[in-house]
């Protein structure tokens, strides 16, 4: 058990966290014909548009009502909907998710209030789906606003159907990058089971050219999967913070579900294989038998870099439980942990003590390290420990292919032991080579 410990800061100097309405906007991008708006300042919007552009390399669909100094007094009726006939006219989204911001929510903008108005006024809106969240970014993280979006998602749109056995749901936190989607998609499918993905990145920020330009997503969950939701047999709750939505989906249809908290090496692969064995009633696939025995042979590879070696890392809490236990499971030790918010599963990870804070707080954490594991931010800590850095989590700009990176199932698990083995491997040598350039200069000395 972890003790948790808040830093008593009462400023972040070097931030560690993105906003609730960046991991909102995230999550709504996984959904077919949709555009986010966010309701506040046009800058607020125009930050999470540079982060999100910087990390996947892609054209990201956001909208803003743009709010200004008169309006936030007056109050933001008017500009949300402004905003909405405007995007309905210009866009013709199938769906738009509407987040708040800091700028509003400090307001105290009924929300609720104003979409009812405006759908009072406008009745061409009612086949639209407007999805609202709540997403202030003076408290919680990128994952908050992404759970809070995936809950209000699958409390607004699915409707009661009957049963399909094949059919299984599947909500993917923050914490799993689009390639990450597209592979549980891969393995889910190979056992005859139809998936409805909430939300699916893999198919929106996977890092693809489309035919035309769209201001609105071009792929994704469509409308019609997601009224299909409430006719699946099981839902797959992939990270701790998707439980809240597994469990809106069980009150609503009755629909049981199961929780996974990583999907990274042997362990948790064998249990969740073996999950989807007993719902689809299907033997493991003889892929992935000769896939989980490649896995072996690169653990008994890779081990003796991984053994002892302290490991600091700063994560959001479902990515950071899940990396832990990986790291764990080959012999390393976790030298310091800090993530962005509050979770349930900080206190059972399975280290010492687990830092709320900032990179400040990391950067006197770490030294003693062999490894950090951070996003982009934490590049800058690294060179001034002499620490190397393996970079996970958002934003990461200074490297490409983020869309596709993979670190789930017996596949990506390899890759990841070999990305981070190869890491140990060059630090060794380093020392290696330090070590025997100081021994040829004391030997030239005595002579």
């Amino acid at each position: 058990m972890a003790i948790v410990s808040v830093t008593n800061s009462s400023v972040a100097v070097n931030p560690l966290k993105q906003s609730q309405a960046l991991g909102a906007a995230l999550a709504f991008l996984g959904l077919k014909g949709i555009i986010p708006l966010m309701h506040g300042s046009q800058g607020c919007t125009a930050f999470a548009k540079v982060v999100l552009v910087r990390h996947f390399r892609e054209a990201i669909p956001l909208s803003t009502t743009a709010m200004t100094e008169v309006s936030t007094i007056l109050g933001g009726e008017e500009n949300v909907e402004q905003a909405i006939l405007t995007l309905v006219q210009k866009s013709k989204p199938e769906i738009i998710g509407l987040c708040t911001t800091g700028l509003t929510e400090t307001r105290g903008d009924d929300m609720p209030g104003f979409l009812k108005e405006i759908r009072k006024r406008h009745p061409e809106l009612d086949h639209l789906p407007i999805v609202l969240v709540s997403t202030p970014d003076f408290k919680g993280a990128l994952q908050d606003g992404f759970a809070a979006a995936v809950e209000s998602i699958v409390k607004e749109i699915p409707q009661a159907g009957e049963t399909k056995a094949q059919q299984i749901t599947i909500l993917a936190s923050s914490a799993f990058t689009p390639g990450d989607v597209q592979e549980i998609k891969e393995i889910v499918t190979a056992f005859g089971l139809k998936p409805i993905f909430v939300p699916d990145l893999s198919a929106s920020l996977d890092g693809h050219l489309e035919d035309s330009y769209s201001p609105i997503t071009a792929s994704g969950t469509s409308l019609a999967q997601l009224r299909q939701i409430g006719s699946s047999s099981f839902t797959l709750a992939l990270g701790e913070s998707m439980r809240g939505a597994a469990q809106i989906l069980e009150q609503q249809f009755g629909i049981p579900y199961e929780v996974f908290g990583e999907l990274t090496g042997l362990e948790a692969v064998d249990s969740f294989l073996q999950a989807l064995a007993d719902i689809s009633g299907m033997s493991v696939p003889e892929k992935y038998r000769r896939q989980r025995r490649q896995l072996q042979d690169a653990m008994l590879d890779t081990h003796f870099y991984f053994g002892c070696k302290r490991v600091s890392l700063a994560l959001e809490p479902d990515l950071l439980w899940s990396t832990v236990r990986f790291l764990q499971s080959m012999g390393s030790q976790i030298h310091a942990a800090v993530t962005t918010t509050r979770s349930a599963v900080l206190e059972k990870l399975p280290v010492k003590s687990v830092t709320i804070g900032d990179l400040e707080d990391f950067e006197q954490l770490a030294p003693g390290s062999d490894l950090l594991i951070g996003n982009s931010h934490t590049v800058a800590i690294a060179k001034r420990l002499g620490i190397p850095v393996y970079r996970q989590g958002i934003p990461i700009f200074d490297r490409l292919g983020n869309g596709q990176f993979t670190k789930v199932g017996y596949r990506g698990t390899i890759q990841l032991l070999f990305d981070i083995g190869n890491l140990f491997l060059e630090e060794e040598e380093e020392k290696a080579k330090h070590f025997m350039n100081h021994k040829d200069l004391e030997n030239a000395n005595k002579e």
